[in-house]
């Protein structure tokens, strides 16, 4: 179902065609996110700031509403979260990405918390640094070639969406 992730009523209203459509949801990746301006904290543009908590906290945020009780309707519900070590290492310039990354981890442990009685399981995956757009636009001048792929974190993502996979509520962090 295309969407915009900023188009906060079309977000809340995906529930009634996720469950018409697939009748429950068994795994949920949350890996919706910006990286913003590399600049100053205090010099952030406002409009900026906004944006990237539009998409990498209250999209999500919105995401984990709609997809919850479709996740309780599967006999393993499984939801991953996609974090970065920016919200544990801050560092100067990474402003509005480090404060959402550590927004949305403690988001999701909440929402594990409030699970934790259930077979729903809730986890944060910290790929490390990945070959992506994302990592080219915060390091332009690092070698490519030097990073692991895309694929060579999948079996991390697999792991937690295993209906086997018991973790919860934990941080898994891909070296």
């Amino acid at each position: 179902i295309p969407c915009d992730l900023t188009d906060f009523d079309r977000l809340d209203n995906l529930g009634p065609p996720l469950l018409e459509r697939f009748g429950k949801l068994d795994i949920f990746v949350g890996n919706a996110a910006i990286l913003g301006t590399m600049t100053p904290l205090i010099q952030y543009d406002a409009k900026a700031w906004q944006e990237v908590f539009d998409v990498n906290v209250h999209a999500n945020w919105r995401l984990m509403r709609v997809v919850d009780p479709l996740l309780r309707l599967s006999d393993a519900g499984r939801a991953i979260l996609v974090t970065s070590a920016a919200a544990r290492h801050p560092k100067a310039y990474w402003g509005a990405y480090a404060v959402t990354k550590s927004a949305l981890e403690t988001m999701t442990q909440v929402w594990a918390a409030g699970r934790a009685n259930t077979d729903v399981r809730v986890n944060l995956l910290s790929p490390g640094a990945t070959r992506t757009e994302m990592r080219a636009a915060a390091f332009p001048g690092e070698d490519p070639m030097t990073l692991k792929t895309p694929d060579d974190v999948t079996d991390a993502f697999l792991e937690l969406a295993s209906a086997d996979c018991q973790r919860h509520g934990e941080m898994v962090e891909v070296a």
